[in-house]
């Protein structure tokens, strides 16, 4: 039986990013596997008009070899789309092409395996083995980019659509005559911004955070999600991490200024001849309770005030968790931190016992920030990732990314 060099679990944009480079890498030997029949991204949030929020260079490839032939590019160059994307001048393209794009790309890559579940893995000694349905794969090297998973509310469970499933649900929702849609941040704008185009019946929006508010989006603002900001994350003691990252929540959490926009334009809109749009949008609110019927007890957070309301629908997007490697893992040697968290090394590879290594992509946002699920980071991690499997530099990534110098070291400074 063939070992290969590195093989990878899921294969989302992450592992996707990394299946494209390391097939330019002469002699590495790489197998994905994933169980869902073909690539997917998000597919319940692809809703006519929603555009990624990186510039379309954040895609598989392009900051590292932008020469590569799995370019976004090379994908409207195979389409004989390069003219139209020129005139159109898009630096954010629609969701729906960045799904093409990925799924275009995947179809081109033999090592990525579809509709293969991996049930278990498992260190003998010598290499990774991976359980799979048509016999087990070996590999010296393992990467988990199994993603994330919706996230509802307890009291929620059972009575909510999570913004994960919004398409397929959404002729139902824009029936209903009273729908709630719970969570501020671009998902929950983007469901509430579609709901008040497609139907006339009243319309919630509650969100705990103290408003809604705009994403983050000045260059060197920026500039946190930089090679730079995740080295200088990285090195702080993880006290230091924990309090850092809720305090960053406008940096992933916010909502564009364009779909904030595009929303106030529809209540304005429908305000024309007097009157009040039959909504109501409230900030710095918390379901604390739900009960079938469907009725939602809430709590303002400020004030300490309670509410009891009744809608015929509820929208949570309330965001994703990472998935628990524990599962997957079984009894790896894997380290963890007091709160139970895999430690992940600067290279992105998991703290373990074994000879060879298990790295990870978008399960370290507590080792290295809140740039672990952000696209514009992909085809850089992949690269570290390339580099440290092959034990040089295959993809040469430069020293300094930003304008901003994050951090003291001593010495002179400026």
């Amino acid at each position: 039986m063939s070992v290969l060099d590195l093989a990878g679990v899921g294969i989302g944009p992450f592992n996707l990013s990394l299946a494209a480079l390391a097939s330019s890498v002469p002699g590495l030997r790489a197998g994905f596997f994933e169980r869902r029949g073909e690539f997917r991204w998000h597919p319940g949030l692809l809703i006519d008009g929603t555009t990624l929020q990186v510039p379309f260079l954040a895609d598989l490839v392009s900051l590292v070899e932008p020469a590569h032939p799995l370019s976004f590019l090379s994908y409207l160059r195979d389409r004989d789309r390069l003219f139209p994307f020129y005139f159109a001048e898009r630096f954010h393209i629609p969701r729906a092409e960045y799904d093409d794009y990925c799924r275009w790309a995947s179809e081109r890559l033999p090592g990525c395996r579809f509709g293969v579940e991996v049930r278990a893995v498992r260190w003998t000694g010598e290499v990774f083995e991976l359980d799979v349905p048509d016999g087990p794969v070996r590999a010296r090297n393992l990467v988990l980019g199994v993603g994330t998973e919706p996230v509802v509310p307890g009291p929620l469970r059972e009575l909510a659509v999570h913004s994960a499933d919004y398409l397929s649900k959404r002729d139902e929702l824009v029936a209903a005559e009273d729908v709630t849609v719970v969570g501020s941040g671009q998902s929950g704008a983007e469901v509430v911004l579609d709901l008040l185009r497609r139907r006339t019946g009243r319309l919630r929006w509650i969100a705990r955070t103290p408003a809604f508010a705009p994403m983050e989006y000045s260059k060197l603002g920026l500039e946190q999600f930089t090679p730079d900001y995740t080295r200088f994350f990285h090195g702080l003691d993880q006290p230091t991490r924990d309090r850092l990252v809720p305090a960053q929540w406008q940096l992933y959490k916010g909502i564009s200024a364009e779909t904030i926009d595009a929303i106030h334009d529809e209540l304005y809109q429908r305000s024309v001849g007097g009157g009040w749009p039959d909504v109501f949008f409230a900030p710095g609110v918390e379901v604390v309770d739900a009960r079938p019927g469907i009725e939602l007890d809430l709590r303002h957070v400020q004030q300490n005030t309670t509410a009891t309301i009744r809608t015929d629908a509820v929208v949570c997007a309330t965001g994703y968790a990472e998935r628990d490697l524990g599962p997957l893992l079984g009894d790896l040697p894997v380290e963890r931190d007091a709160a139970g968290r895999i430690v992940v090394d600067a290279e992105y590879r998991v703290a373990s016992g074994t000879s060879g290594s298990v790295f990870v992509q978008n399960a370290e946002r507590h080792t290295h920030g809140v740039g672990a699920p952000d696209l514009g980071l992909a085809a850089w991690r992949a690269a570290t990732i390339l580099n440290a499997v092959c034990g040089r530099t295959v993809y040469r990534l430069p020293e300094r990314t930003a304008f901003t110098t994050f951090g003291l070291s001593g010495g002179d400074i400026g």
